[in-house]
């Protein structure tokens, strides 16, 4: 079953190929979404897959930047099946 995943980053999370890194790990699990940053230094991810490819997702995020990462909010939502990729938002 599909879902939606909203997750905000809070930390030493800009300026350190966070975005890059999520749009790789997102897309080897073919995660559709996107990732940015927020204008007060978190970084926000909102994505869509199976509940065990997120899970993944988050896993792999917090295994890579896990010195950089002081706080994560996550909410799961319902699906919309907006996205066709996953890319960094500008």
């Amino acid at each position: 079953m599909r879902k939606r995943l909203r997750v905000i980053y809070s930390g030493m999370v800009q300026g350190v190929g966070f975005r890059f890194t999520v749009e790789r790990i997102a897309r080897d699990l073919m995660v559709l979404g996107w990732v940015r940053n927020l204008g007060d230094g978190r970084v926000e991810i909102v994505a869509e897959a199976g509940e065990e490819s997120l899970k993944e997702l988050l896993k792999r995020v917090d295994t890579h930047f896990q010195r950089n990462i002081k706080d994560v909010q996550v909410d799961w939502l319902e699906a919309k099946s907006e996205f066709s990729d996953f890319g960094v938002k500008f």
